[in-house]
């Protein structure tokens, strides 16, 4: 027997026990917990620079500590934003709340009706619409960006509010949501009940499928005024004049003085960027009560 087996047989290998359920779970939450925080701290680090930088001059912010206040100029630049050139902001304000607004709201109707038909109708060539739906939204929408405004040149939209809210009427992803919400939302029993009761497919819509879809269309038209609300390269090459620009678009304006003209802006344009955000948290918190009340909406008693 050499050396090695005698040290075996003597001091034998002793296999690790399977950790205990719980103290998985606790090595689990922990990791969790990390991540989370992580990703919050990297989420939330921008906003708090932005924050901090809205409340300085433009000497404190080339000065000064990036992620510390210095010299509050929070309410003379909330003044300056709200009064330079003759309240622009405002105006740009309320078209970007136009066109996220009443863009979003009528392309979530759009939506929610068109994900049901394809949900819970069967007519030829349904299939193939749903294909194109998906294929659809998987275009980039930079490349449809050209294509539109030629098509808008033509018809003579080009520079009118119309150039922004038809194509916010028209969203595939949304209607791949409402499909998906609808078939796992609206069962067929109830809808076959309504049409024994003698309800018309309109009446079924507006009345059950719509109430039944608060929380999907909560959702759907959440995603479509956030990305409304900071779109870009649209409202970029669509919108001429400064009074139909967006807040986005507006701002981009400002932050080109400085190299056009050499007027420096960049307090301006960083306290309307803060407030730029502000919608979008508002309309976040209230359509969390939509999320909360329909969970269970969906549940057949």
């Amino acid at each position: 027997m050499t050396l090695t087996e005698e040290r075996a047989k003597a001091s034998p290998v002793r296999r690790l026990a399977r950790p205990a359920p719980d103290a998985r779970a606790r090595g689990s939450q922990r990791f969790l917990l990390v991540g989370l925080s992580l990703a919050s701290v990297y989420s939330l680090f921008p906003v708090w620079w932005l924050i901090v930088a809205a409340t300085k001059d433009r000497t404190g912010l080339y000065q000064s500590n990036g992620l510390w206040f210095s010299d509050w100029h929070l309410w003379s630049n909330l003044r300056q934003v709200f009064t330079y050139e003759n309240g622009i902001f405002l105006r740009w304000t309320a078209n970007s709340f136009l066109y996220a607004g009443v863009g979003s709201l009528g392309g979530t109707l759009l939506a929610l009706a068109t994900g049901y038909g394809l949900a819970r109708f069967d007519f030829p060539g349904r299939n193939l619409v749903f294909a194109c739906v998906v294929g659809s939204f998987l275009i980039p929408i930079a490349l449809l960006t050209l294509p539109l405004y030629l098509l808008f040149s033509k018809i003579g939209l080009v520079d009118t509010p119309w150039a922004m809210l038809i194509p916010c009427l028209v969203n595939p992803f949304s209607v791949y949501l409402a499909k998906v919400y609808t078939e796992a939302t609206i069962p067929f029993e109830l809808l076959e009940a309504a049409r024994i009761d003698g309800a018309g497919e309109l009446r079924i819509f507006v009345s059950i499928v719509l109430r039944m879809m608060t929380t999907g269309g909560a959702t759907v038209f959440l995603l479509a005024f956030v990305n409304t609300w900071n779109a870009f390269f649209l409202p970029l090459t669509v919108l001429r004049g400064e009074s139909n620009w967006t807040l986005n678009l507006g701002l981009y304006n400002w932050s080109g003085k400085r190299a056009e003209s050499g007027i420096d802006l960049t307090s301006l344009v960083l306290t309307g960027a803060l407030l730029s955000i502000i919608p979008m948290a508002i309309m976040m918190i209230a359509m969390r009560r939509y999320w909360r009340s329909g969970v269970t909406l969906g549940a057949l008693k």
